[in-house]
């Protein structure tokens, strides 16, 4: 192999795994891919200089905030998407991201193989994987973590790895969680969140205060929506990594967002993990009381029945499918009319309603009040319960008539006393 493109963060697995690839595929050149995706500038500064000096010979670093936003967030968002009741799938949308870039950069430098820094037992590998299989099916995959030739079997081993082959790194032993961070959230794995019977410790969190020293004051925060898309934050219309970003400061400061979950892995095995989703935990909210105030019943149990199924799509990679096209499809539909605003109150840790404003609302005060209207007849009722149970009335009348014949056993009798 001439050259290998790998998907780079810059963190200490990946950057070992660039020694290691020029070590087993002797004469071969490593090109690594970097997206921002919003991790921060922390973690992506010297990212480049750091992937040079471990050996790579070049280093790209694509900012793919926008398109990340736009094009993976707010489609799962529009969807509805929960995976197991609570992840709002941040690290789930981000790959497919990620590798399709990698492909598209081994493209155009003519790489012979594409390269992860995923392990067998996660989630990751398939979702970089199935990206890979659409747009680069002729490309072979390396993953250092499935070969016989990687050693590395802890933190401790790829410190001394690095050390050995001279890899800049500001990893230490004394590490404890496992993180990915992106605009949309954080998770956290690893250390005593690895014991489900031990809650996660204080100083875990990033993203979000506590909810007891948050503020003592609650704030309403407005989200404007149209098509089911978030447009605007409190009256203000903002781009889409704007608003994102802006959310996650409100929700943040108030403690909102936070997920604990004993998740289900794709591979089959379960697994514990913490997240953090400040923003998209208010315009998930958000969108889903003004989806309520819009959607007649039929259409909003629709749209719930093709979440979950959503849901699982996003974390098993299978983004680039025919299936996703047809739910996508459908969701824009679904969504044509939801354009309106919510107002939500937060307060230490909870995201309250406060207003609910749609042009398109199918909630009409002149249907339902109490009071005198010339738009509905009770009478009406009448006629529609008649034939709304009529099923029920005949299966009882004919009952009767099979107990009376003796071709069916009457229920037993119920001895009810007045008193």
């Amino acid at each position: 192999m001439r050259k290998i493109a790998l998907a780079y963060s810059g963190g200490l697995d990946t950057s070992v795994i660039v020694p290691w690839l020029k070590e087993n595929y002797p004469g071969a050149e490593v090109i690594c891919v970097a997206a921002d995706i919003g991790q921060g500038e922390d973690e992506l500064r010297g990212v480049r200089e750091k992937a040079i000096a471990s050996g790579a010979s070049e280093c790209y670093v694509e900012d793919m905030r926008k398109e990340f936003v736009e094009d993976f967030v707010y489609p799962t968002l529009r969807a509805g998407a929960i995976y197991n009741r609570k992840y709002l799938l941040g690290t789930s949308i981000a790959r497919p991201i990620i590798a399709k870039r990698q492909v598209d950069v081994a493209r155009a430098v003519g790489a012979d193989a594409l390269s992860h820094g995923c392990t067998g037992k996660g989630n990751d590998q398939v979702r970089f994987e199935l990206t890979y299989m659409t747009f680069a099916p002729d490309l072979p995959v390396i993953a250092p973590w499935r070969e016989a030739a990687w050693k590395i079997r802890s933190r401790e081993d790829a410190l001394k790895y690095a050390a050995e082959h001279n890899v800049p790194v500001t990893a230490s032993a004394k590490k404890i969680y496992s993180r990915d961070r992106n605009l949309w959230h954080i998770s956290h794995e690893g250390g005593v969140l690895e014991d489900p019977g031990q809650g996660a410790p204080k100083d875990l969190f990033l993203l979000t205060t506590d909810p007891a020293d948050a503020p003592n004051t609650p704030e309403v925060v407005t989200i404007g929506f149209e098509q089911g898309t978030p447009v605007s934050v409190n009256g203000e219309s903002l781009d889409a990594v704007a608003l994102l970003t802006r959310l996650n400061e409100i929700a943040g400061r108030h403690g909102v967002g936070r997920a604990d979950i004993v998740e289900d892995r794709l591979i089959g095995m379960k697994s514990r993990g913490v997240y953090e989703t400040p923003g998209g935990t208010l315009l998930y909210t958000a969108l889903s009381e003004l989806e309520m105030l819009v959607l007649d019943r039929r259409t909003l149990a629709a749209k719930d029945n093709i979440s979950p199924r959503y849901a699982d799509l996003v974390y098993e990679g299978r983004w680039w499918t025919t299936e996703k096209k047809a739910y996508d499809a459908m969701i824009n539909v679904i969504q044509g009319r939801v354009t309106g605003s919510i107002g939500l109150s937060l307060f230490k840790g909870t995201a309250t309603i406060v207003s609910r404003k749609s042009d398109h609302a199918l909630y009409d005060e002149a249907f339902v009040t109490f009071g005198e209207d010339d738009v509905y007849q009770q009478s009406d009722a009448t006629g529609f319960i008649r034939l709304f149970g009529l099923p029920q009335r005949v299966r009882a009348l004919k009952d009767r008539k099979l107990i009376a014949e003796g071709k069916l056993e009457a229920p037993a009798e119920t001895t009810l006393e007045l008193t």
